[in-house]
């Protein structure tokens, strides 16, 4: 069956579909020994279907857990040569790549794999899936910084969305929270604490979805076993479900909201109330009450049916 190049290649574990869609429109793929175009569909296995000369072939799907130390990067490509965590990996023949991003400073649970449908969905915001982390910061984290963390801080590209914080120590010289995301900007954990006059100490993430840190030590991985893959799927598909619930009630709130704002103007000074034929329903329900027109004018005459 057909699909197209940039979904078969995140498949086969050259990145997620973003970076694939980059690869066909940088000129790196080729299907049957022509420049291939975003949007150009193929068949894996039929089609020559190749990435800077090598023909690409379906790879087994694979799922790792790493407990990322600071230091390391979440990337497949660094110019300045600084250690990644697909480092930490010794082994695998797969080409993984790391899901969504923890910042260098940052240590903690990071999912490597070659699933690209997954990542995806795992990395949309629009799916909020939530992730935890524990910090360590400065000074006391008293109930006031508490509420403004859950009702979301002001940063340069906007507000944060709603979150869920819980206090695990709070002392005056430093605090250990527990906080959960459901969307991934840059640095965000670290930007909301310091508005808040919070300098973070250490960040660590301990969970994503239902995946935990819990016995994995520092600069280790490990494979997921099959519950915890279909587990982590069954999360993702009922966050994406939602996304869709959410976006298809949004959608018939603004239609509801337009037809408002129609029947509004349509009342509004110049405006006419709906006419009833002598006889019909609506104009027996208009006899036995009072019906309006508006002059243009805007000043409202009132005429009374009642029989």
């Amino acid at each position: 069956m057909q699909e197209r190049i940039h979904k078969l290649l995140a498949h086969a574990g050259y990145g997620s579909r973003r970076a694939c869609e980059e690869l066909v429109r940088t000129a790196r793929v080729t299907v049957n020994g022509k420049a291939a175009q975003v949007g150009d569909k193929a068949t894996l296995g039929t089609d020559d279907l190749r990435v800077d000369g090598r023909r690409v072939r379906a790879e087994k799907l694979v799922y790792f857990l790493v407990n990322k130390p600071p230091g390391f990067l979440c990337t497949n490509a660094d110019p300045e040569g600084r250690r990644m965590v697909g480092n930490l990996l010794v082994g695998v023949p797969e080409r993984v790549y790391p899901v969504g991003r923890l910042d260098g400073d940052s240590r903690g649970l990071v999912l490597l794999t070659n699933d690209g449908d997954l990542a995806a969905k795992l990395t949309h915001p629009r799916n909020e899936v939530p992730k935890t982390y524990e910090a360590e910061v400065e000074g006391r984290v008293t109930s006031e910084d508490v509420k403004k963390l859950q009702g979301g801080v002001w940063l340069s590209e906007g507000k944060t969305g709603a979150t869920e914080v819980k206090v695990l120590k709070a002392n005056l010289s430093h605090s250990k929270i527990e906080i959960t995301l459901r969307e991934g900007r840059n640095r965000e954990v670290r930007r909301m604490l310091v508005k808040l006059g919070h300098a973070v100490r250490t960040l660590t993430r301990i969970r994503i979805g239902p995946l935990s840190l819990r016995g994995l030590g520092v600069g280790k991985y490990r494979q997921l076993h099959q519950d915890e893959i279909k587990e982590l799927v069954k999360v993702v598909e009922r966050q994406v479900r939602r996304a869709g619930q959410k976006t298809t009630e949004a959608g018939a709130g603004g239609a509801a909201a337009n037809k408002a704002a129609a029947r509004k103007a349509k009342y509004a000074p110049g405006g006419r109330a709906p006419v009833t034929k002598p006889g019909s329903r609506r104009g027996l329900a208009a006899s036995r009450g009072k019906r309006e027109k508006v002059p243009e004018g805007g000043k409202r005459k009132v005429y009374d049916f009642t029989l």
